[in-house]
């Protein structure tokens, strides 16, 4: 099940730079229970040979969630007024809800719908465990590979959030380019995004299946994650068109979209019964990171240029690498 996630506050930013709240869109802070409550849904719902192309389509629901957005989004404005994309987008969720509550079921054993042989292959020969009465909090944070886990994922959302929030700035600003002139480099990292976790998903996957262990593909896929962004983030302070400006955008998302497989997906490999609090943890650490990173990049261009903002966050991606490669594992370390 696709989760359908319209970021329509950061759409409206985005899609039309007037917006005076533009300074305050934060992508994600109304995805704080969502996050969490999919993850633990998936981790007992997807078997582990298919755990990285199940996470990637569900995250493809937000990314295009973000490209009909994005396409609808200054049509509404200029029609209606930007408040409009709040009012259309959010009774989306309305729609979503009735159907949630229809047909979702928090396991298999709950749904009636699911044979024994389809519960048989979700579970993989294991027994499903009785869910979480409370949580171990000190075993937790006692395991290194958790700490990988949150301080990845800041390192990882700081140069998202700066991408997601700063960028028609820089576009405006630097390139005299205005997003609103040109639907298709507006949506073109979206869909980048969207098509390529699903690939990395199935690459995820497939060498899962072929032996290759589950902490080298997750170290495999998260470094993909980290330095693919870093690369393109880099090669983008040195582009002076809009069109290559975009494109850099896009390689930079499309790659960030392998960590999906990575970073996302190794919450359900290393506690799956604890996999909605880990994400908690650590999407708490990705949520800190929007907010510093984006006043910190106001700072920065107060006192020096676009150069230094890209090197902050190209920093923070390779120190994201070297933690994760050290300290993360694919293995079952909380049961």
């Amino acid at each position: 099940m696709v989760v359908y996630c319209n970021n329509s506050y950061t759409i409206c930013c985005q899609a039309w730079p007037s917006v005076p709240t533009r300074r305050a869109c934060f992508h994600g802070n109304r995805r704080g229970v969502a996050m969490p409550a999919m993850n633990n849904i998936l981790s007992k719902w997807i078997p582990v040979s298919e755990r990285s192309r199940s996470l990637a389509l569900v995250y493809s629901g937000m990314y295009l969630g973000s490209v009909t957005g994005l396409a609808f989004s200054p049509f509404l404005i200029s029609k209606f007024g930007w408040p409009s994309v709040f009012y259309g987008f959010g009774s989306l969720g309305s729609i979503w809800f009735t159907l949630w509550q229809l047909k979702a079921r928090s396991s298999p054993s709950e749904d009636p719908e699911v044979t024994e042989d389809e519960k048989r292959h979700i579970l993989g020969g294991s027994t499903l465990k009785e869910p979480v009465t409370s949580i171990p909090w000190k075993l937790i944070l006692s395991k290194p590979a958790v700490w990988a886990l949150i301080v990845s994922h800041f390192c990882h959302n700081w140069g998202t959030f700066i991408l997601l929030t700063w960028m028609p700035t820089y576009y405006n600003q630097v390139l005299k380019f205005n997003l609103t002139e040109s639907g298709l480099l507006c949506v073109l990292p979206w869909l980048t995004m969207a098509v390529f976790a699903n690939v990395g998903g199935w690459i995820a996957d497939t060498l899962v299946a072929r032996g290759v262990s589950i902490t080298n593909v997750r170290k495999i896929m998260q470094s993909i994650g980290f330095l693919g962004p870093a690369l393109f983030l880099t090669l983008l302070s040195k582009v002076r068109t809009p069109a290559m400006a975009v494109l850099c955008m896009a390689c930079s998302q499309g790659s960030d979209a392998f960590s999906q497989s990575g970073l996302y997906s190794n919450h359900q490999d290393i506690g799956p019964r604890y996999a909605g609090v880990l994400l908690g943890l650590s999407n708490t650490a990705g949520v800190l990171a929007g907010v510093f990173g984006t006043a910190a990049t106001g700072y920065i261009l107060q006192k020096g240029s676009w150069d230094s903002v890209f090197q902050v966050a190209v920093l923070l991606y390779i120190v994201g690498t070297v933690v994760w490669n050290v300290f993360s594992t694919g293995e079952r370390i909380l049961e």
